[in-house]
C-alpha cells in the first residue's frame, strides 16, 4: 500500500508550529515559579530530566549514545549556548512579564539569519529579509509596549536586557549545529544538545545547587520542572532539530513569531490578563512576517520534493 510522504520543508514547518506552541507555555509556567527557585538550579534540573528522557528514547529505539560522546566538545559548545538562553530566561522572568520576554524571543529569527550567513553561508532572499525585518519591528513594538516615548528613549527594563543575551545565544544554535555536527540525526542532536547544556548549567549552578533544599520546594516547582524537562526541553529540542534539518536557520527561528500571540492567549486564560490594544499591532506584524516566510518557503519547494 502506498503511503504519502510529506515534503521535507513541510515536515520542518509542522515541527516548528509544535515547537512554538510548547515553548510559549514555558514562558507562562516558568513565570509562576521564577521567584521560588534559583535560575541555574531550575535549568540544571530541567536538563537532568530531559537528558534522562532522551537517553531512554535512544535506548528504546535501538540507538547508541557513543557517537554523542565522541563529539562531546562540540555538544558542549552547542548545549552551552542553550544553557545561557534558559538561565537568562528564568532570571528575566523574575524581573519582567512572560509577554515581554516572549517578545524579546521573537528577535531570534533576524539574529539567526545573521548567524546562518556567518557560519554556514546561508543566504537570505530579499523577501525573507523583509519579512524578518517586519517581524523584528513587530517584536520591538511589543517589547516597548507600543509606547513611542519608551522606544525613542530606548528604555528597556533589566529583564529584557538580560534575556536579549540569551536570545542571541539561542539564535546561534541552528547554524552552530549545522557547522559543528552536520549529518546528525534529530534524536542524537537533541540528546547531544541536552547533555552539553546539562554540563554547562550544572557547573554554573553548582554552588547554589548544593545548598538548595529540594524537599522544601513547592509542588508547583516540580510540576513546572517536569514540564520544562520533558516537554519544553526534550520534545522541543527534537522538534528544533527536525526543523534545522529541513528548513533554513532564519525560517526555523521565524516560528518564534507565534510565541507572543500564544502567551497573550495563555495570560487571558490562566490569569485573566488582557493587554492594551496597541500591543496587538506588534503581534499582528509578527504574524504577517511568519505568513510571508511560510508561503515563500512553500513557493520554493519543488513539487516532487519528499522526505527521505
Amino acid at each position: 500500500m502506498d503511503t504519502m510522504i510529506l515534503p521535507r520543508p513541510l515536515v520542518g514547518h509542522i515541527a516548528m508550529v509544535a515547537f512554538a506552541t510548547l515553548v510559549s507555555f514555558s514562558f507562562t509556567f516558568t513565570a509562576m515559579v521564577a521567584d521560588d527557585i534559583d535560575a541555574g538550579v531550575l535549568t540544571s534540573l530541567r536538563f537532568v530530566i530531559a537528558t534522562t528522557v532522551l537517553v531512554a528514547v535512544v535506548a528504546v529505539s535501538g540507538g547508541s549514545i557513543r557517537d554523542v560522546f565522541r563529539q562531546l566538545w562540540r555538544w558542549l559548545i552547542v548545549g552551552g549556548f542553550m544553557a545561557v538562553y534558559f538561565i537568562t530566561m528564568v532570571e528575566a522572568l523574575s524581573m519582567t512579564t512572560p509577554l515581554a520576554t516572549s517578545s524579546v524571543f521573537t528577535l531570534t529569527p533576524l539574529i539567526a539569519a545573521g548567524f546562518g550567513w556567518l557560519l554556514i553561508g546561508a543566504k537570505a532572499s530579499l523577501v525573507m529579509l523583509a519579512a524578518l525585518t517586519l517581524g523584528g519591528i513587530g517584536a520591538v513594538w511589543v517589547i516597548f509596549r507600543g509606547d513611542i516615548a519608551l522606544l525613542l528613549a530606548m528604555d528597556l527594563g533589566p529583564g529584557e536586557r538580560l534575556f536579549f543575551v540569551g536570545v542571541v545565544a539561542h539564535a546561534a544554535v541552528p547554524a552552530l549545529t549545522r557547522r559543528l555536527v552536520p549529518d546528525t540525526s534529530s534524536l542524537h542532536a537533541a540528546l547531544g544538545t541536552s547533555i552539553g547544556a546539562l554540563v554547562v548549567a550544572s557547573l554554573y549552578a553548582f554552588p547554589t545547587t548544593i545548598v538548595t533544599d529540594f524537599a522544601a520546594l513547592k509542588p508547583l516547582v516540580w510540576y513546572v520542572a517536569f514540564y520544562l524537562g520533558v516537554v519544553a526541553t526534550a520534545v522541543t529540542f527534537f522538534l528544533l532539530q527536525v526543523g534545522i534539518a529541513r528548513i533554513t536557520p532564519g525560517k526555523v527561528m521565524a516560528y518564534t513569531y507565534l510565541v507572543p500571540s500564544l502567551v497573550v492567549v495563555q495570560g487571558l486564560v490562566f490569569r485573566g490578563e488582557s493587554e492594551p490594544a496597541r500591543i496587538y499591532l506588534g503581534i499582528a506584524l509578527t504574524l504577517i512576517a511568519l505568513m510571508i516566510l511560510v508561503f515563500q518557503d512553500a513557493k520554493d519547494v519543488p513539487p516532487n520534493s519528499k522526505l527521505a
